[in-house]
C-alpha cells in the first residue's frame, strides 16, 4: 500500500469494533473500486479477537482483517489517510492525521447486528467523502 491509502480504525482493545469496521470498510471500498485499505488497531489490545465479532463476520461472509488484536503504532498514525476512533483519542495522537470519532456505536458484545449496522452506516458516509 502506498502512503495515505490506509484508513485506521481504533478501539481500546482492538478486538471488536475496529475489527468489524475494517472488514466492512475493505468490502465496501473494494465494491467502490477505491484504492484504500483499512486496518484495525487497539490502544490497549486484548490477547484475542472478540468471539462475537468473529462469529458475526463469518455469518456475514467476511473475514477479520487481523488474526489478533494489534497495537496502534506511531508510523501508522503518521501515514494514515484517516483515523477513526471508537474510544477517546490519547493526547499523544492528536494532530497526527485526520481524526474522526465514532463514540456512539453500541458495544458488539451486547448486540452484533445493531453495532454492525451503525458502523456500516458510518462507513458508507465516510466512503462518500473520500
Amino acid at each position: 500500500m502506498k502512503q495515505n491509502s490506509i484508513i485506521v480504525f481504533v478501539c481500546e482493545h482492538g478486538a471488536a469494533k475496529s475489527i468489524l469496521a475494517a472488514a466492512y470498510f475493505n468490502k465496501l471500498a473494494q465494491e467502490e473500486k477505491l484504492n484504500l485499505h483499512a486496518v484495525a488497531r487497539g490502544t490497549h489490545p486484548d490477547a484475542e479477537l472478540s468471539s462475537k465479532t468473529i462469529a458475526g463476520l463469518q455469518k456475514d461472509g467476511l473475514t477479520p482483517t487481523e488474526s489478533i488484536p494489534t497495537k496502534l503504532t506511531r508510523e501508522e498514525i503518521e501515514s494514515a489517510q484517516q483515523i477513526v476512533w471508537f474510544c477517546d483519542v490519547p493526547d499523544e495522537y492528536h494532530q497526527q492525521a485526520i481524526v474522526e470519532q465514532w463514540l456512539d456505536i453500541p458495544p458488539v458484545s451486547e448486540d452484533y447486528e445493531t453495532s454492525r449496522d451503525a458502523i456500516v452506516e458510518r462507513i458508507r458516509k465516510l466512503i462518500g467523502h473520500l
